[in-house]
Parts: C-alpha cells; structure tokens; sequence
C-alpha cells in the first residue's frame, strides 16, 4: 500500500438527495455533508468520493477501484437488494469492500432484509446515520492496512 492509501467511496441512487429525501430515515446532512466526514475520517488518506443514479456506472466505478484503490466503502443503496450485476463486479475486487447505510435495513421493509453485497463485503456498518460512513472509513482503512502488513511479511 502506497504512503497515502486511496479510499474509494461509493454511493448509489438517490443518495445525492440527502437532506431533503425522507429526512426523518436518512437525515437533514447532505451528501456533500457526508463527503466531508469521510475525509476526516480517512485522514492522510485519499478519499475519492463518488455519487451515481446508474447501476451501469457504478460498475464502472467499482472496476475503476480494482486498480486504483486500496480500499472501497459502498452504499449500494436500492441496488444492494437488486443488483446481481452490482455484486459480480464487487466478486472481482481483491482489496477490503465495507458495505455502508445511513439506516438500517433490518429494520425496514423486509425487501431491504437481502443485500447482495454483503455476501462479498468485510462487514456491514449501518443504522448510525452519517456516522455509519466515517465508521465504514475507519473499517476499510484499517483492513487495508492490515493487508498491506501482511504482503510486507511475506515477502
């Protein structure tokens, strides 16, 4: 792992209505909002912070992060429970997944009990608001770097 890790962090439909959608599920923070703790959380790491509507870009994005990133957070949003496209792109990642959500989805309508991507993810960090993406950081960086000390000592 490089000097500075690069953190990728991901988010699905919806997520750039944070504030305004369903205040009383995801809160009044924005995504901008949300950017800004995942940078301070990730400290002198490199945080490269994406929003689509697209199920199509998103795997772009995560096959982007096969080789650029060090590590990737996700909030697959609506596409967790729908996209086995989504998860097929996340089975050809080597480096740590954290799957994230604002709420959380077990206590929801049970349509959002079933996350694909949880099948390939470290760990699920979800029912703590904005403060689920800065635990879900932390959680990402901290398997990196658990990684990268491990390939030290093999080699």
């Amino acid at each position: 792992m490089p000097d500075s890790p690069v953190l990728y962090v991901l988010n699905g439909p919806n997520l750039n209505l944070l504030g305004v959608r369903e205040p009383e599920v995801y809160g009044r923070e924005t995504l901008a909002d949300v950017q800004a703790r995942c940078e301070r959380a990730a400290g002198d790491a490199t945080v490269v912070f994406r929003q689509t509507n697209h199920e199509g870009e998103l795997i772009d994005q995560v096959q982007e992060a096969r080789d650029k990133a060090d590590a990737l957070v996700i909030n697959p949003a609506g596409y967790g429970h729908t996209s086995v496209a989504l998860l097929d792109a996340l089975k050809t990642l080597t480096i740590p997944i954290v799957e994230c959500h604002l709420s959380n989805p077990a206590a929801r309508e049970r349509f959002r009990h079933r996350s694909y991507v949880s099948a390939v993810a470290a760990g699920v960090v979800s029912g703590f608001g904005p403060v689920s993406y800065e635990l879900a950081v932390q959680a990402a960086l901290g398997l990196a770097q658990e990684r990268s000390r491990s390939a030290d000592r093999s080699i």
